[in-house]
């Protein structure tokens, strides 16, 4: 038994994830089991950085009894998440008024020392993995819980949060095939996917997709409205097309590398297409799709987006148990001396994997992978180019 620490942290990175409460729940009750003490960090690390924005300082103590009423299933997580996730650039206001980026990493690492905390287990997606990494390398005594709904970080199978993004993204898709079909149209699908396709595939072979585009591969747009060509027919007016929002088209480039005045004029981290309202993003790749099959094939196309959706709502049984099972592996790694790792669902196992394996890599999806296979068994089309 590890017999150092008496005093966890937990806190979440950016972006967010339903179901929060079912892994705080996992960490508390395998806490109290060794009688380790838990506390929350509000928003990331802005409870420890600006203590003052809070009522109760920035900590919140997480003991068993609060643990055993959280409700696992609900949508909002008891410690928040922050936009701002990274102590090494901390975006903040100077004495000029000028927005600049500032290391305040040290800053975390002596309010941790501060509150007796021995050790932080940190429930991060890609980036966060590469945040907790630097602060190990000066110290901190972390454990990671990954978490994406595109299901892209390395070294686990499945990360927190991805079933309940496909449950929600299939039953989505279930509809819009449900109004394509009735409107004699074809449906274009974005789904949540920057590097990974994972998303696309899985929920497109659920829901019955006449095509599916995802990163990993090529796409030829001629050879797609070909396919579509020879499904759609008098008795079957329709089509389906899941698109993964990263994959790369030349129409989607166009124009990329001339900046708009409305870009210029905003922060250089400023990204997307923009408007005279607002600076967009999702949505592009299924514009590009849509309306390039509906001049090919003549044929009316909507694009849809589901992406960003998939945020929201209440998590999945699978989900509500992974969030379990990682909290209170994310203690089991702790308790017996494991520092600076990842805990990793490997079926049928929990295991504990080094973070300097886990972080600067892509889950992507493999060019022999099962799901590949299924699809185009399925006479799915996966973009075209063999």
């Amino acid at each position: 038994m590890n017999t150092k620490t008496r005093r966890i942290a937990v806190n979440v990175g950016r972006g967010f994830v339903p179901g929060m409460n079912a892994v705080a729940k996992g960490i508390t009750l395998a806490a109290a089991e060794l009688g380790w003490e838990v506390v929350g960090i509000h928003n990331g690390f802005s409870g420890l950085l600006d203590p003052d924005d809070y009522p109760d300082g920035g900590l919140l103590t997480v003991s068993p009894r609060l643990a055993e009423n959280l409700d696992p299933a609900a949508s909002a997580g008891v410690l928040g998440q922050s936009p701002q996730f990274d102590p090494f650039n901390r975006r903040q206001v100077d004495e000029d008024g000028m927005l600049v980026e500032v290391d305040r990493s040290d800053e975390v690492l002596a309010a941790l020392q501060e509150h007796g905390i021995d050790a932080l287990v940190s429930v991060v997606g890609g980036q966060g993995l590469s945040i907790l990494y630097k602060l190990h390398r000066k110290g901190l005594n972390a454990v990671c819980i990954p978490r994406s709904l595109e299901n892209d970080i390395a070294a686990t199978m499945v990360s927190f949060g991805f079933n309940t993004a496909l449950s929600f993204t299939i039953e989505m898709l279930d509809r819009v095939r449900e109004a394509a079909k009735s409107a004699r149209q074809i449906g274009v699908v974005e789904v949540q996917g920057e590097q990974a396709g994972w998303l696309a595939l899985q929920a497109g072979i659920a829901a019955g997709a006449d095509v599916i585009l995802i990163p990993e591969l090529p796409i030829d747009l001629d050879a797609v409205a070909e396919h579509l060509r020879g499904k759609m027919s008098v008795e079957r007016p329709f089509g389906l097309v899941v698109v993964a929002e990263g994959i790369e088209l030349e129409e989607a480039s166009a124009g990329a590398d001339k900046p708009s005045p409305m870009q210029a004029s905003l922060s250089p981290l400023a990204g997307g297409e923009a408007t005279g309202h607002a600076i967009q993003k999702s949505g592009r790749a299924a514009k590009v799709v849509a309306n390039r099959l509906q001049q090919l094939l003549a044929e009316q196309a909507y694009p849809l987006v589901v992406g960003p959706w998939a945020r929201g709502g209440r998590p999945t049984a699978v989900d509500r148990q992974l969030g379990l099972g990682y909290g209170a592996g994310a203690i089991r790694a702790l308790n017996a001396g494991q520092d600076g790792v990842m805990v990793a669902f490997q079926p049928p196992d929990i295991a504990f994997v080094p973070l300097r394996e886990a972080i600067n890599k892509v889950r992507t999806v493999p060019a022999d992978s099962e799901m590949m296979l299924i699809a185009r068994t399925l006479g799915i089309c996966l973009g075209g180019v063999q």
